[in-house]
């Protein structure tokens, strides 16, 4: 059975403005993926969330708007989130697995090969989850371009995976009008939704709707179905896989106009 990709952003898994990590929402999202795992379902995550656990260690006030500063905080972050997850999921049963890759690691051979064999094996082993984040410390790409979103994509492709989820706190691309906006449900071409896409994004993410478009563009290319749900609200994989209109919805190939 093909692997899931689920990509958690900042504003999923971090406190309001972003200065300590949500130990509610990870608890929740530990029992959703645990029962998936458990259920058979080959789950892969790439979780952001290392500079807000920093923050809150550091005592800073404030998200760092440097880099050096956001480094720092992700190299004090990286343990304590990952401490949070292996708390949660232990109480399911669930083992955590830590890899901490870079674009250049998915990109160049031998790393690449090197990262699907580690994954691969992590997958054939019972009730393990591996859990990928940007190696933030040392490689400065997600802090610039996106919160994990281009990572998870490529993780995507690398793994050939069957769908990949893009857990943000949107309710899924939004289709804005003068007088209200409404919710996507399904996309066929993405050329065709580009126009509802807008600047804004977190206060403490590196990315928006933007990067997450992006990265759909790269996963649905290789024949990726890809999802955008809302983290905040409950069970929006597990309802997605059951085939429930939740989030947005990318069709595979939706993103190659050749197709």
């Amino acid at each position: 059975m093909k692997s899931i990709i689920l990509k958690f952003g900042t504003g999923v898994l971090a406190t309001p403005g972003g200065c300590a990590i949500d130990h509610r929402q990870i608890r929740r999202i530990a029992a959703e993926v645990s029962a998936l795992v458990k259920q058979g379902v080959p789950c892969i995550m790439v979780s952001s969330g290392a500079i807000a656990a920093g923050v809150h260690l550091l005592g800073l006030q404030h998200r760092p708007a440097d880099q050096d500063g956001k480094q720092a905080c992700a190299a004090v972050g990286q343990p304590a989130l990952m401490t949070a997850y292996e708390k949660y999921f232990s109480r399911h049963g669930i083992t955590t697995a830590q890899l901490l890759l870079t674009h250049e690691d998915i990109y160049t051979e031998p790393r690449r090969h090197n990262a699907q064999t580690t994954l691969r094996r992590l997958l054939d082993a019972p009730s393990v989850l591996p859990i990928i984040n940007e190696n933030d410390s040392v490689a400065v790409e997600e802090l610039k371009l996106g919160d994990n979103d281009q990572l998870s994509a490529e993780v995507a492709v690398m793994m050939g995976a069957k769908k990949l989820f893009l857990v943000t706190s949107s309710n899924g691309l939004m289709a804005i009008t003068e007088k209200r906006s409404k919710r996507i449900s399904l996309v066929t071409d993405l050329a065709a939704v580009l126009h509802h896409v807008t600047p804004e994004k977190g206060a403490h993410s590196t990315g928006g709707m933007t990067t997450k478009l992006q990265a759909v563009a790269v996963a649905t290319k290789a024949g990726i179905e890809t999802f955008i749900v809302d983290g905040r609200k409950q069970k929006q994989i597990t309802k997605a896989l059951a085939g429930e209109d939740v989030g947005t919805r990318f069709v595979s190939h939706c993103g190659d106009k050749s197709k």
